[in-house]
């Protein structure tokens, strides 16, 4: 069955050739995605791995391992929480209203 890994705590020189490589030897990775600030576009030092086998083995044996120096934290992604939109409250303008 198909599962999308989380991988943090990556050095920020990998690339997505080093992470399909690291994870190929556990099964077919079907797609690495890397996460990049919003503002900025630089690589938030995380990323997905899509596998469609082997998710478990890799899962087990990479957590903790070392990466480029650092230790890689690899767990089961888990499904985000659906965001509100807010906190409810309406902000004002210092200027009024227009309506």
């Amino acid at each position: 069955m198909a599962k999308t890994i989380y991988v943090g705590n990556m050095p920020f020189s990998a690339s997505v050739d080093d992470v399909q490589e690291l994870f190929a030897r556990f099964g077919e990775v079907t797609a690495v995605k890397f996460v990049n600030d919003r503002d900025t576009g630089r690589f938030r030092g995380f990323c997905f791995v899509d596998m469609a086998s082997g998710a478990e083995e890799a899962i087990a044996d990479l957590d903790g391992k070392d990466f480029g120096g650092r230790a890689l934290r690899v767990n089961e992604a888990k499904e985000r929480p659906s965001r509100s939109g807010g906190s409810g409250l309406r902000r004002r303008s210092p200027y009024g209203s227009s309506s």
